[in-house]
Order: C-alpha cells, then sequence, then structure tokens
C-alpha cells in the first residue's frame, strides 16, 4: 500500500482550494504546482478532481482570453469553497498533533 497516495488523496482537495484562494489558476498551473511537490501525479489526475469541487459548488470556472495562444479556463473558489477551506485550516492543527502523538514512538521505552 503506498502510505502516501492515501494521505495526499485526503488532502489534495484543500490544496486546489488554497492555491484558487491566493488567485484564479488555470488547468496546467494547478497540475504545475501540485505535481512538482507530488501531491497529484499529474494533469490527467487533476481534472477529474476539478470535476468533483466544481459539481460540488467548491469552485467556478470562468474563461479568459490568454496573450499566448487560446482562451484559457480559469478556476476559483466560491464561498462554499472558501468556507470548507477555513473549516479545514481550523482543523488539521489538531489533527496533525492527534495523528503525531498516536504514531510517535515512546522515548525509551522498547517494543
Amino acid at each position: 500500500m503506498d502510505v502516501g497516495a492515501q494521505l495526499r488523496k485526503g488532502v489534495v482537495e484543500y490544496c486546489i482550494l488554497g492555491l484558487l484562494e491566493r488567485q484564479p489558476m488555470y488547468g496546467w498551473q494547478l497540475a504545475d504546482a501540485l505535481s512538482g511537490p507530488g501531491v497529484i501525479a499529474g494533469i490527467g489526475t487533476l481534472y477529474p478532481l476539478l470535476g468533483r469541487l466544481r459539481d460540488g459548488g467548491l469552485i467556478v470556472a470562468f474563461e479568459q482570453p490568454s496573450d499566448a495562444g487560446p482562451t484559457r479556463k480559469y478556476y476559483r473558489p466560491t464561498p462554499a469553497g472558501l468556507a470548507r477551506l477555513a473549516a479545514f485550516r481550523s482543523q488539521w492543527p489538531t489533527f496533525i498533533s492527534t495523528v503525531s502523538s498516536l504514531i510517535e514512538e515512546e522515548n525509551g521505552g522498547t517494543h
């Protein structure tokens, strides 16, 4: 089992919302930002996630002309998406702390 893949699966949508909160982005921008650090495998895994976020009312898509070629589809969070991100942010530090305390080895003890 790929533990990293399981961990990423639980947080990737919040990573997308966090990036989009900073600025609207188009698919390739998001893919670059997420695949570089290994949060997603590549562009092919991004579009189903964007579809789920859009279907869930957490992001919206809009088109904008590009100086570098054809019109691009950009994404931005909705108020519901920002609220979901805020809820995640409020719980994330406690979650990390709890998991860390449960998985850390005991100091000096033997198993």
